[in-house]
């Protein structure tokens, strides 16, 4: 750890063992065991805590060490005493999505009607879902209200879930780089992923816990594609161009001749050994399946119909994951709703990925509507 770095507590809780988590699939799930940690302190009337939600491959470790990697959390840059979401002055949490496996109930867990992993006999998941599990967590928290909800990518997902489903709930909202629904060029890029990791033959139908070996090689294929869609062309130009991988010239065979494509073996092969393949399964699944419009009768605005929370959105320029456009669907529907809503687009050629790099002006905004919104809830700046 830093200097600047918050004192971490890394917990985990067993939820649902009196009423189970019903699921929009139709299934239940009881002794949810939820994995999260928190940073800061919490005062005295619990109105100083904020929700931070990771995206697809990320974890509850947002500022403290990935205990695989032994990497710095990933967002490392945000999180800490001084920093934006400063620990002196609010309590953060970040907890395992729902279907994750860092901690939090996934198919990598036993099913206790079995004893046995779930594999793909784990229900399909939503980021309603996910939300409601969160919402558990809250309440044995005992925080009646969080100060903030925030995230980016998925993250932003479940912060505008948790505005819609309880706005009671949520002071305020800061979904990043994200939308109200997945397009279809995102559920495309989805399945290729998907159909990478089946294609394997270590995946076994899912079945694979047992097994001496794992479908490392599908999963890091999936990886790359994904990790394609992170980057802007611009970002990827000035990263790598056309510069060859330690050599003067071509080798006319399929080794990694360009800076690029070692990139992308080296982010595939780090991603297997931290990441559940039937989790990426099951998250980009839910991801899909997102639709916050489709949810209230196809009119986005009515999803937010009466809200009191306070929004911030934000989108990068050369993002084309999540562009512009589909984030100010999102401000178009709060407008319609009477939302308290603001809006910045961050120019910026670093792309999707930008929410976790060093971006001054994200910073600047984010640090402005958090002091804002503190000022409204009378908690001490």
């Amino acid at each position: 750890m830093t200097e600047n770095s918050p004192i971490t507590y890394d917990q985990s809780v067993v939820l649902g063992t009196e009423t189970p988590l019903a699921l929009d699939s139709g299934a239940s799930l009881s002794n949810i065991n939820m994995a999260y940690c928190t940073y800061g302190t919490l005062n005295e009337d619990k109105s100083n805590a904020i929700l931070v939600c990771h995206a697809l491959t990320g974890d509850q470790y947002a500022a403290s060490r990935q205990p695989v990697t032994g990497k710095s959390g990933w967002w490392d840059l945000m999180i800490g005493p001084g920093k934006i979401l400063d620990t002196s002055k609010y309590f953060i949490v970040c907890s395992n999505v729902l279907g994750g496996c860092m901690g939090t109930t996934g198919p990598k867990d036993n099913n206790p009607e079995t004893g046995t992993p779930f594999g793909l006999d784990f229900p399909i998941i939503t980021i309603a879902d996910m939300v409601r599990a969160q919402a558990m967590l809250q309440d044995y928290l005992g925080i009646e209200s969080w100060f903030s909800v925030i995230g980016g990518s998925m993250g932003g997902m479940q912060v505008l879930q948790w505005a819609s489903a309880y706005p009671e709930r949520v002071f305020s909202a800061i979904p990043i780089a994200c939308a109200a629904r997945h397009s279809a060029q995102n559920i495309a890029f989805h399945e290729v992923g998907r159909q990478a990791v089946m294609a394997d033959p270590n995946w076994q139908g899912g079945d694979y816990y047992s097994r001496e070996t794992k479908p490392t090689a599908g999963l890091a294929v999936a990886r790359m594609a994904a990790h394609v869609t992170y980057l802007s062309e611009a970002a990827l130009h000035r990263k790598f161009g056309r510069n060859l991988q330690d050599r003067d010239n071509l080798t006319y065979g399929f080794d990694a001749d360009f800076q690029v494509e070692s990139y992308l073996r080296y982010q595939g092969i780090n991603f297997v050994d931290r990441f559940d393949a039937n989790s990426y399964l099951y998250i980009t699944r839910a991801m899909d399946y997102f639709d916050l419009a489709q949810d209230h009768g196809g009119s986005l605005a009515k999803a937010f119909d009466g809200t009191k929370t306070r929004f911030c959105v934000v989108s990068f320029s050369s993002d084309w994951l999540f562009p512009t456009a589909e984030n100010r669907d999102v401000v178009h529907a709060l407008i319609a709703a009477a939302a308290n809503v603001s809006f910045v687009e961050v120019e910026t050629d670093k792309g999707h990925d930008a929410f976790l790099l060093d971006t001054p002006e994200l910073f600047k905004t984010v640090q402005g509507f958090l002091k804002s919104s503190a000022k409204s809830r009378g908690l001490d700046e």
